[in-house]
């Protein structure tokens, strides 16, 4: 089901991408955008091709997807989100850009994945999931910070099957999601014969521990991983350190 971003949104804001100068709209009462989609887009795009397919779930307003499409050489990037607001802003951004040709945005259910692609097309799967299990603090079901934050409409497992179902062999699931559950996403990975290839664990600040962490798993793959480096977010002033002030600068002029 594709969709046609043809009626009128409540209020929202125009954000300039610092990273490669797109425009994206936002709504501050909804689920905007951090650090997180920045690092993710950053972690997946040395592994995107030229011609490459890409399909990023759970998309929201459509930011890995811009961030993907302006560093990258991906033949085509289509993007999936459940909530309709989310998804009309993110098709607005799209067409704001004079992207149509390059990302498409589909409103649907990451559960129902199979209604919207065919299987096993794509190279690379992008996820930046609801990271809380749903008894875990109070939320309403219908809020759309909630259901970014909290597995209320889907949960790992549904996520980690649809990327199966997309991915050609070999082909890369990029996630980022919180360390305390790893050892369910290893097992879940494994279940959907992703094997975890690089982590790379993200500190707030050096003497913290990680409150997120970055996975790369390749579909059907040998079991074997590479434990990178960690990433610090903060200096002791608060102010961001060298390696994310880089992430955050202008991503690379594609080829």
């Amino acid at each position: 089901m594709d969709f046609n971003p043809d009626s009128e949104l409540p209020s929202y804001r125009t954000d300039i991408l610092k990273q490669c100068g797109y425009k994206i709209l936002q709504q501050q009462k909804n689920f905007c955008f951090g650090i997180d989609a920045v690092l993710l887009a950053d972690y997946a795009k040395s592994s995107i091709k030229k011609n490459h397919l890409v399909t990023d779930l759970g998309t929201g307003t459509g930011i890995i997807p811009l961030l993907l499409e302006a560093s990258t050489n991906a033949k085509h990037i289509s993007a999936l989100e459940i909530q309709s607001e989310s998804a009309q802003m993110a098709a607005k951004s799209v067409e704001l850009n004079n992207l149509q040709d390059k990302i498409k945005i589909i409103c649907g259910d990451i559960k129902s994945v199979q209604q919207y692609f065919p299987k096993g097309q794509m190279d690379v799967v992008t996820c930046n999931p609801p990271y809380m299990i749903n008894e875990h603090g109070k939320q309403n079901p219908g809020d759309s910070k909630a259901i970014a934050r909290h597995e209320v409409l889907c949960n790992l497992e549904d996520v980690i099957k649809a990327a199966d179902y997309l991915l050609k062999p070999q082909g890369h699931f990029f996630m980022i999601h919180r360390p305390f559950r790893l050892s369910e996403i290893f097992v879940t990975l494994s279940k959907y014969k992703l094997e975890p290839k690089r982590m790379q664990l993200i500190q707030p600040h050096y003497d913290e521990e990680p409150n997120m962490v970055l996975i790369d798993a390749v579909k059907g793959a040998r079991s074997r991983i590479t434990i990178e480096k960690p990433l610090i977010v903060r200096k002791q002033d608060g102010t961001y350190t060298e390696e994310i002030e880089e992430k955050y600068k202008l991503f690379p002029a594609k080829d």
